[in-house]
């Protein structure tokens, strides 16, 4: 995700809590604790560190994640993403070296 395309971002270095519901697209590089519901794309970056319930179109994990995973076309896992946490998703991708605790419930289309 190119940042041209994020409406909104946490930095590294700023840490933030509370719930984010809106339309567009987030990026996280820095720390953030609460739940998350964006209609767009969400980009944890390698440095982002999220403790949250995540829901999005697109979910791409290159950091660090302690909560649930909602998707609802995909789920990108990078090869640095440590993901602690259930996915909820129609389709999983995920590079070698990927650390990922938890279930994949991949849900059918009708």
């Amino acid at each position: 995700m190119y940042k041209s395309q994020v409406n909104s971002i946490i930095g590294e270095g700023c840490e933030s809590r509370g719930e984010f519901n809106f339309s567009g697209s987030l990026r996280i590089d820095g720390k953030f604790e609460g739940n998350i519901i964006v209609d767009g794309k969400i980009l944890i970056g390698q440095s982002g560190v999220a403790f949250s319930d995540i829901h999005a179109e697109e979910i791409t994990i290159g950091g660090t994640v302690f909560g649930n995973i909602y998707a609802k076309n995909k789920v990108v896992l990078l090869k640095t993403a440590y993901l602690r946490g259930n996915i909820y998703t129609k389709r999983v991708s995920a590079e070698e070296g990927v650390v990922f605790e938890g279930k994949c419930n991949i849900i059918r289309e009708n």
